[in-house]
């Protein structure tokens, strides 16, 4: 595993890790996080996933998240400020073939960067990544009012945990499947130490709520626009997905969708189940 830094034409400089940079293959894998998530949370499934399709792997911190830079003083975290920098990414470190990987918060990422690059991607995946609850209906003006008032408090400093056990412990209790010995890990590679203790490397900024809400017959105008293969993953245990028929309506946007459910998995499943998802990802190259 290779950790580096690249300076993007959107301002901000993006950590990411890299597995197999001199595969023989001319293909990579990009691999996309959900929200407050970090590249490190791949560590299990892209080395697998370079040994199976021997594939270039990169996994990236999305914007203020894991080791890339924070937006600046006035800045805010837009979504297609993500599909931008992913954009520049690909463009800097991926072979001819490229095959984009999106978790959650992530898939949203990938799948508008594919809808707006449609002739790049040779595939790509969908892990728990079609939306959330669609928002049409949502009343602008209040959210935008509770959008400037975040301001005020996003950044203030808040009480910091006293340990890297601690902090394990609250990702446990968010993830119930997550094991004690997978979690000390995450939580030492996504805090930072500081007075008192320790933070999550994410920016809080990105705990308010977004001027912009999720609307469906926006993302699908993206959808629509892929004809490349598509693998949709679900967790068989997850807590955080939509109803079904809500996910088999969003599926059937895409012109070539495979859809798989992972036994055994939540939400969370490059956790849970890091062998299985890796050999379903790699079968994309």
């Amino acid at each position: 595993m290779i950790s580096r830094r690249i300076a993007l034409p959107t301002g901000l400089t993006t950590h990411l890790l890299e597995w197999n940079r001199a595969a023989a293959t001319d293909v990579s894998f990009v691999l996309v996080h959900g929200f407050l998530d970090f590249a490190y949370g791949w560590h299990e499934v892209a080395p697998r996933i370079a040994a199976e399709a021997n594939a270039h792997v990169v996994a990236i911190d999305v914007r203020g998240h894991g080791d890339s830079d924070w937006i600046g003083p006035g800045g805010y975290y837009h979504y297609l400020d993500y599909v931008a920098d992913l954009d520049a990414m690909i463009e800097r470190v991926a072979k001819k073939a490229v095959v984009v990987v999106g978790h959650s918060m992530g898939g949203g990422v990938v799948s508008y960067w594919a809808g707006s690059r449609p002739q790049r991607p040779k595939a790509f995946a969908l892990l728990e990544g079609i939306g959330p609850p669609d928002q049409s209906g949502v009343d602008l003006g209040p959210r935008t009012a509770s959008w400037i008032d975040a301001w005020r408090t996003a950044r203030v400093a808040f009480k910091p945990i006293a340990t890297r056990e601690l902090a394990a412990a609250r990702l446990r209790k968010h993830d119930p499947l997550l094991g004690e010995e997978l979690a000390l890990r995450l939580a030492a590679h996504g805090t930072r130490r500081v007075e008192g203790g320790f933070v999550w490397k994410h920016d809080p900024l990105h705990l308010t709520m977004g001027p912009y809400p999720f609307r469906r017959d926006a993302a699908a105008q993206y959808w629509k626009r892929i004809a490349c293969p598509v693998l949709i993953v679900d967790g068989a245990k997850s807590t955080l997905n939509l109803a079904e028929t809500e996910r088999a309506e969003r599926r059937s946007y895409f012109a070539n969708a495979r859809h798989v459910v992972l036994p055994e998995a939540g939400h969370m499943m490059a956790r849970h189940q890091p062998a299985e998802l890796a050999t379903l990802l790699a079968g994309l190259a």
